[in-house]
């Protein structure tokens, strides 16, 4: 089973593989092209103008941990008045939701959630009854 310490340790090993960081030298390179990837988002190119890219994350945790890893790139998270909850939306290049930001969330979502997993059947099995499985299936 992962600790909190583990996961942490799983997320920023994610990070500094869409970063390039393994060494202390790697990763000031990376907080440079992090800031390069930044500045890269506030600047319009012609070939590649930023766009508007709506995003239905079905849980809170995903839609917080969307959100966190959009405005660690300098992007800002929103919703228009009358959207559902579930929805994130953002003003970024789509080259950027492609190579980056899509890419690493998925990464991302699936180390929490192997996580959470974990720590539910956990404290399920710990605090409400042995058996944490799922429910027979019985023939109609």
């Amino acid at each position: 089973m992962m600790t909190e310490a583990q996961l942490r340790e799983r997320l920023r090993k994610i990070s500094a593989l869409f970063e390039g960081a393994t060494t202390a030298g790697e990763r000031s390179a990376a907080a440079a092209a992090l800031e390069r990837i930044r500045a890269a988002l506030g600047t319009k190119t012609p070939q590649e103008e930023p766009r508007e890219f709506q995003f239905a994350l079905p849980d809170r945790w995903q839609r917080r941990l969307f959100s966190a890893l959009c405005r660690r790139y300098g992007v800002e998270p929103y919703r228009y008045k009358r959207q559902r909850y579930t929805t994130v939306m953002v003003r970024v290049p789509p080259s950027f939701v492609d190579r980056t930001l899509w890419p690493e969330y998925q990464e991302l979502r699936a180390a929490l959630d192997e996580y959470l997993n974990q720590a539910t059947e956990r404290i399920i099995r710990e605090e409400v009854y042995g058996d944490a499985g799922e429910a027979a299936e019985r023939a109609g």
